[in-house]
This record gives C-alpha cells, structure tokens and sequence, in this order.
C-alpha cells in the first residue's frame, strides 16, 4: 500500500476536508438547539439536519463504501439523513425533517467527530475512487454551507421578534452606482460547460459549443434602489408583465416586494443576518424569484440572459473574486465597486438566466448513487449564474450551474440584465 506521503491528492485533501468541516460548524455555532431543529418550510432543512446529512455523505459513500470493517455511527441514522437518494432506500419524509427534535445537536456534533476521525484515519489508504468521493463532498458540503445560511435566515425571519444571527459589523457609506452599463459581445462560436480534469459537476458537462448572436450584458447587478421604482411604479400590479404563471403567483401569494422586505412608516427595511435594516439603495436586490427577475427585465426594456451569454462573458474572470463567504459571521450583497467592465459577476447574488436546467449535449450523469445528484432534477427549473455572499470562496467556476424553481426566492438571488445587438 502506499503512504500518505506517497499520496499527493490525500494529502490535498486532508487540510481541505478540515477546513470545509471545521466551517459548517462554525456556521451552526450560534445556534441553540431549538434554533437548530426549526423548519421554517418544506423547501428549507434544520442546520443541523444538514450538518448530518454532510456527515452522512463521507459515511456512506466513503467510510462504508470503501473502508473494510466500518461500522456506521448508528445504523438507523440513514433514515433520517438521506435526503433524495432513492439507491439508499427508505427516508424521512423532507417536509417533517423540522419534527427531528432528536438526535440532540450536541449529539449531531459528536457524530460529525466520529466521522471526522474515521476519514483522517483511512485518508492514507483510500483507493483513488474513494479519494474523488471525498472531492464530491466537499463540494456537496459547500453547497450545504450556502443552504444552511440560507435556511437560518428562513427560520428566523418566522420569529416575530426577528433576531439576529450575528451582529452587523460597521462599515462605511458607500456611493450610490452610477446608471447600469452595458459591456457588448459580437457573437460567434463559443465552448461553454467544464473541460479538463478539474472537478466540476456531472451537470456542467462536457464542454461543447455554442453559437451566440451579438449581444449586451449589464456591467453590474441590479440594485434595491433600481428595484424600488419598480415597485413604486406599479410593476407588482400590471399584469402585462408578466408571465402568466408569474402573474398567478403574484396574486395567489400577495407578491408586492422582495422576501424579508417591509414597508414601515420611514421607508422600506428588510430582515437578514444581521437583523432589520434599512434597505439600501446601493446594494444588489436579492431574494427575488424569476419571475420577478423576469417581470423586471421586461419593465427595463431588457431580457434576462442565457446561461451561455452568461458563461461567455465570465470565463476571463476570476471565479474567486467578489463578495463571497469566507467565514461564520452575516453575510449580505454588496454595493458594486468603481469601474468599468463586468462587476460582480462572482458573489453577492445568484444571477437568473433565462435557461432551463437541462442535460447538455451528451450529458451522461456518474455512475451509480450519487448519479442522482443533478440529473433527475433537469425538469421544470431555471439556471442560475455566479454564486452569492454566501457561497463559499473557492467552490465557484465558470461553468457553475445552479437551478431552483421560478417561484422560490429564499436564496440570495438577483439578477443583471441583457439585451440582443
């Protein structure tokens, strides 16, 4: 057998796998056990069911799949810590994963050390396979950190008292963006999707090309102020903007402003991490469903882009730059910097496309369980783009797809805009 010191890629792995476990603790820190077993809905999950379900993760498809003689934690925990995968069996049912107010969060804890020692000790002998599961669960687990955040938020903002997770630092007034740009592209032949042997989703490939008319995109997201003269100007009320399933939901749900907005007496707050605040002009407006995205870009005399033009336009830029998380504390969208060029095309909010989650040409999901990761979901969602002040730093690429349903608006999602030359 070969030696850890042998052993490049375990090696690279061992300080990465610390350092994602050691942040989705950090991030589940402040929270009491009750605050950690709330389900504010069916589409959110309790921190700290994704704390184990992270764990349950390396347990299954590494420790147990891979290591001769482990013995699970406690066998009757896979029930409960599945989440969709039907190759594993039988699970709690999603919405009632709020009424799991045992195992203890303490307990949730120890479990998540039990799995961490086991891992660091079979690190030096796992098979190359073993290793790229490892490699798949840090990414799945990044994605968890962003879920967790978002999910707290969700859970407290049912609080009538409305607290914060974490207090808000200072920071200085920011000047408000000038007027939205717009930075031009002449079209042609592009190559969009992951290629290499770098790790990226099965979703993201494989790499293929794209014909692209000449288009524009915004140089920056749009704002809160951009947004509240949408409102002001009647937007959530005129039916010729919307979509027709957009407009039902807008009346079927009471649909007026963002999530977590409120109109008070001295103008509008919003509820976040840090608690209420006044909604500030300068910064991206997050929480905002497609349709909503869609209405907007409508209203805007503009269209909302492609993931390919989205791709297209971000692949000379920095997928680790931006507004993103880099540790446990509130995290918010941010005033776009000076400049000129593309802004904030990585972080501060997930941008909606106009593209449906579907397969790629040639798209072929992994072998196995954990093939059901993407592919059994490419139905009826959109594309989003470019990561949020929640995504973890370093988990962000070119190629990155999310997807989420048009009408859920509990992620920090955004939009920029584009037009056609």
């Amino acid at each position: 057998m070969a030696t850890q010191a042998e052993r490049p890629q375990a090696q690279a792995l061992r300080g990465r796998y610390e350092n994602v476990r050691a942040l989705s603790l950090a991030l589940a820190e402040p929270l009491s056990d009750a605050d950690a077993t709330l389900q504010p809905m069916p589409d959110a999950s309790p921190a700290k069911w994704h704390l184990a379900h992270t764990s349950w993760f390396f347990e299954t498809f590494v420790l147990r799949d891979h290591v001769p003689g482990y013995r699970a934690y406690d066998e009757s925990w896979a029930y409960l810590f599945n989440s969709y995968y039907e190759g594993e069996g039988d699970r709690h049912p999603r919405p009632r994963r709020g009424m799991l107010s045992r195992p203890s969060l303490d307990e949730i804890r120890r479990y998540c050390a039990h799995v961490d020692a086991a891992v660091a000790e079979a690190l030096p002998e796992l098979p190359p396979g073993a290793l790229d599961r490892i490699e798949l669960g840090l990414n799945h687990e990044q994605q968890h950190q962003e879920l967790m955040l978002t999910d707290m938020l969700a859970a407290m903002a049912e609080n009538p008292l409305l607290p914060a997770i974490w207090d808000r630092p200072p920071s200085a007034p920011v000047a408000a963006p000038g007027p939205i740009g717009g930075v031009s592209s002449r079209g042609g032949l592009f190559e969009i999707g992951a290629g290499g042997s770098g790790f990226a989703f099965d979703c993201e490939r494989p790499r293929h090309q794209v014909l692209l008319r000449a288009y524009e995109l915004a140089d920056r997201a749009v704002t809160n102020g951009e947004w509240l003269r949408f409102i002001d100007e009647g937007a959530y009320a005129t039916a010729s903007l919307w979509l027709a399933d957009g407009w039902d939901w807008v009346r079927a749900n009471g649909i007026e402003a963002p999530l977590y907005w409120r109109r008070e007496d001295a103008g509008w707050t919003r509820f976040g991490l840090d608690g209420v605040q006044s909604v500030e002009g300068t910064e991206p407006v997050c929480h905002i469903s497609w349709y909503e995205a869609d209405a907007f870009a409508r209203w805007a005399g503009a269209r909302l882009p492609t993931e390919a033009e989205w791709e297209a336009a971000g692949a000379a830029l920095d997928p680790d730059g931006g507004n993103q998380l880099d540790g446990a504390g509130p995290v918010r969208p941010r005033a776009a910097s000076a400049g000129s060029g593309l802004r904030q095309m990585y972080g501060d909010v997930w941008e909606w496309t106009q593209s449906a989650f579907s397969p790629y040409p040639g798209f072929a999901p992994e072998e196995g369980t954990v093939g059901e990761y993407n592919g059994k979901f490419m139905a009826n969602q959109m594309v989003l783009r470019g990561g949020s002040c929640a995504t973890p730093r370093g988990h962000l690429r070119a190629s990155y797809r999310n997807f989420f349903y048009p009408h859920q608006r509990w992620q920090f999602c955004g939009l920029r805009l584009a037009r056609d030359l």
